[in-house]
């Protein structure tokens, strides 16, 4: 029994809620006009121009062991690639479409080189599939569409059955959950409600939904082809299916909520490095190793997960920007890991000053005081903790921190008596680490 009671799910969330740390990756067609994994339908690009990509797509410099090697260096846990994104290009060799990876200059399946690749390096296997399709002809035009200002629209949805479309994605998710052993996450993209008002005459401001995707029939296959695989919520946009919640390029101030029971659900938010998912060569606005490192562990302080994303170039390669950001993080996980895998939000008995962040150990053993901004005192203090702290240390080297209980240092000179309350003596100067980490040695609750 953990600290918390969470909703129970129908996969298999124990790992899940082990590793904490996973790494998305948005890889496709647009990787080569290289502005946003959207640009088709922003700049409502044109089939024959679209499929331009699709001609002379060829990610030479491709290598999954890469891709997987520095997953792992980063300290994630876990992967989730998309297999199919809106743009309906498949990364896989799909035997209901011509529009895929193994049609390209490249012609290889790249998911199967990429599962490959994260089994050798001990990671659990993600695949993203989008409920959406801006290629298949009879993927029905709506607002979030290529074809939407196009001024027939409306009529060429007259010539498309969207039950044939529907087909077309349960078989697709049916090969990626048998050609592909077995696969730990299945994260889909996205249902939605109507755009617009409700007496907005737009007839193609609609929604899809669940009854579009005959989303229970597909959870059946599902369970039945992968049981134990972890799902995310967006089959639905009205209500709770799948086991895992998941906000974007957002920081959740507390933990999220089943929103059918109100319990503590299993969760994780998706973050970019930059604005896109896809590559975007162009793009400026990056977040610095430090924002990603601080969004890790007030997630986790939460009771979440972070799957960071990263954009590989046309070539197949990330980033230079990404790798050293990876790279960054990965110094960090080596030394302070700990404090991340296996932990979750600390007992509300602890309360910890402005500009610290705690986690704690599922199991109630150990607190994690991260000090997002180090005290110039040089004392940390930490309300609740005195009946409980058996030892201290700075987690960087190991090495001990003296602590005082019932007492707070308020001065140089100048301390009281305070029932429950530890001071901690901290190094001066700080530690080089880009966020210290005082590890606290818990006694068990009472």
């Amino acid at each position: 029994m953990g600290l918390y009671e969470v909703k129970k799910t129908v996969g298999d969330s124990a790992w899940f809620m082990q590793d904490r740390f996973g790494m998305f990756i948005h890889f496709g067609l647009y990787s080569m006009p290289a502005r946003h994994e959207w640009v088709r339908r922003n700049e409502f690009i044109p089939d024959e121009k679209y499929h331009l990509y699709f001609k002379h797509f060829n990610p030479d410099l491709f290598d999954a062991r890469e891709w997987a090697r520095a997953a792992k260096a980063a300290g994630m846990k876990y992967v989730v690639l998309t297999a199919k994104h809106h743009e309906g290009f498949c990364l896989f060799d799909s035997q209901y479409t011509d529009f895929k990876i193994t049609n390209t200059a490249f012609g290889r399946d790249l998911v199967r080189e990429y599962v490959d690749a994260l089994r050798e390096e001990g990671l659990r296997v993600g695949l993203y599939y989008s409920l959406l399709d801006w290629d298949h002809p009879h993927y029905t035009i709506d607002y979030k569409h290529p074809h939407y200002n196009q001024p027939d629209a409306v009529e060429q949805n007259k010539t498309r059955d969207f039950a044939i479309y529907r087909e077309y994605l349960h078989n697709q998710v049916r090969e990626l959950l048998t050609n592909y052993g077995k696969i730990d996450i299945m994260w889909f993209d996205f249902s939605w409600v109507r755009d617009g008002k409700p007496d907005d005459p737009d007839p193609l401001k609609i929604g899809k939904d669940e009854a579009d995707w005959d989303s229970e029939r597909l959870l059946e296959m599902i369970r039945t082809l992968q049981p134990g695989i972890m799902i995310n919520n967006r089959l639905s946009a009205t209500r709770s299916l799948g086991d895992i919640r998941t906000p974007e390029q957002s920081q959740q101030a507390s933990w999220v909520r089943d929103p059918d029971t109100k319990e503590l659900a299993v969760w994780e938010v998706c973050h970019t490095f930059s604005g896109a998912w896809g590559y975007h060569r162009d793009q400026h606005s990056w977040k610095s190793s430090r924002m990603i490192i601080e969004a890790l562990i007030d997630t986790v302080s939460h009771g979440g997960n972070l799957l960071m994303n990263v954009g590989p170039t046309a070539r197949g390669t990330f980033d230079e920007r990404a790798s050293e950001r990876l790279a960054d993080i990965g110094k960090w996980m080596r030394l302070h890991g700990r404090s991340i895998y296996g932990c979750t939000q600390a007992e509300e008995c602890f309360k910890a000053p402005d500009g610290v962040i705690l986690t704690e150990s599922d199991d109630g053993r150990r607190l994690y005081a991260h000090l997002i901004s180090y005290p110039l005192t040089s004392y940390l203090v930490i309300d609740g903790l005195a009946d409980r702290i058996e030892y201290a240390q700075i987690m960087h080297d190991g090495s001990e921190l003296a602590f005082r209980t019932n007492y707070r240092q308020t001065g140089q000179f100048t301390a009281k008596t305070v029932e429950g309350m530890v001071t901690i003596t901290l190094p001066m100067p700080p530690p080089s680490d880009e966020i210290p980490v005082v590890e606290i040695f818990l006694t068990s609750r009472a």
